[in-house]
């Protein structure tokens, strides 16, 4: 009896021995695959949408995006900015008219309470680019998605005595210095017959958000070594980007259409100095941003700030391959400041590389 006992608890210490050995190599799985995804919810890769000229704002918690598609603009919101929300048509262009084709680089801004979506088009489909203007909508309601209504054609030229004398202008975007509303964009010193016209950055000053009330005033051309060289010397895609007593216009140079295209910089060292002003402006030694071997084309960029303030981004577009043309992606990174209060965009971040999520995205 006393052996039928032994020979049954040695059974029984030995199943239990074996279930202890399972559960102690079972058991963690569920924890390291736990672990892996919450790792993974950390991070995300470029591209993060289809499309060029992202533009992004930042109102509160919530990202507004825009562009163009489809003859139209749209608006997206999200909480996120590595997901940008669903694109909702806010404005079609009309049949005929200066804005009825080539819809392009469309930005939506909140000034004096109201949304105002600025954007370039032409009154002929396809090319040559050569009718190119800038205008401005203004939304009817208090939402970001409208209705929109037309506020025409933005004065772009030498003489705001003579109607009718607006000069080539694209990529124009408005943004305040010192309390005073200015616009800046890429225009051509005359109109021509030819797209492969040189472009050159000028700046205005607005009355309101769809009135430009002086002549314009030329602060840089594509002069140096790193813009000229290619098939057309441009400087285009204006942004401003301000920190402390600072105020930059990142553009872009170089061919939109071939993979050498690259941001610039100009620097007004005051925000108080009169930027209407060329010698004012300060252009960088050379590119501020460039592709490499795996990031081709980036230009025409867009800043704001993580969900908790703490960081800034830079959206740009890239093209998809080394074939001349226009198909390009959105891409976006964190950036940094030099400890003179310079920005410092470091290097594109090839595709499929794994990037931490904006500081406070959820």
């Amino acid at each position: 009896m006393i052996h039928h006992y032994r020979k049954l608890l040695i059974v029984f210490l030995g199943q239990a021995l074996l279930l202890g050995c399972k559960a102690s190599t079972i058991a963690p799985a569920p924890v390291r695959t736990e672990t892996t995804q919450a790792s993974t919810s950390l991070f995300f890769t470029n591209p993060v949408a289809e499309g060029a000229d992202p533009w992004v704002l930042k109102v509160g918690d919530v990202y507004y995006s825009c562009g163009a598609s489809n003859k139209g603009i749209y608006v997206s919101q999200s909480s996120k900015l590595t997901k940008l929300g669903e694109r909702v048509p806010v404005w079609k262009a009309p049949a005929n008219g200066w804005n009825a084709h080539n819809i392009w680089a469309p930005e939506i801004h909140l000034i004096q309470g109201k949304w105002y979506i600025y954007y370039t088009a032409g009154k002929e489909p396809g090319g040559p680019f050569i009718h190119q203007r800038s205008g401005v909508l203004e939304s009817a309601t208090s939402s970001p998605f409208g209705p929109y209504v037309d506020k025409g054609m933005l004065y772009t030229g030498d003489n705001l005595q003579v109607p009718g004398s607006e000069k080539w202008a694209i990529d124009l975007t408005p943004f305040y210095l010192n309390g005073q509303l200015y616009a800046a964009w890429s225009g051509w010193e005359e109109n021509a017959l030819t797209d492969r016209t040189k472009q050159h950055l000028y700046i205005a000053r607005m009355s309101n958000p769809w009135i430009i009330s002086s002549n314009r005033v030329k602060i840089s051309s594509p002069t140096q070594s790193w813009e000229t060289g290619g098939e057309l010397d441009l400087n285009e895609g204006p942004e401003l980007l301000k920190k402390k007593e600072k105020a930059f216009l990142i553009y872009s140079t170089r061919e939109s259409w071939l993979k050498d295209y690259r941001l610039g910089q100009l620097t007004l060292a005051d925000t108080l100095s009169d930027p209407m002003q060329p010698r004012n402006w300060v252009k960088s030694d050379g590119p501020v941003f460039q592709g490499n071997e795996q990031v081709l084309g980036v230009g025409h960029c867009s800043f704001t700030t993580s969900p908790d303030n703490t960081e800034d981004w830079i959206l740009y577009h890239a093209k998809k391959s080394v074939t001349p043309g226009w198909q390009r992606d959105i891409r976006m990174q964190k950036f940094t400041w030099t400890a003179d209060g310079y920005p410092d965009f470091g290097q594109p971040i090839p595709a499929g590389v794994p990037v931490p999520v904006p500081s406070g995205e959820k």
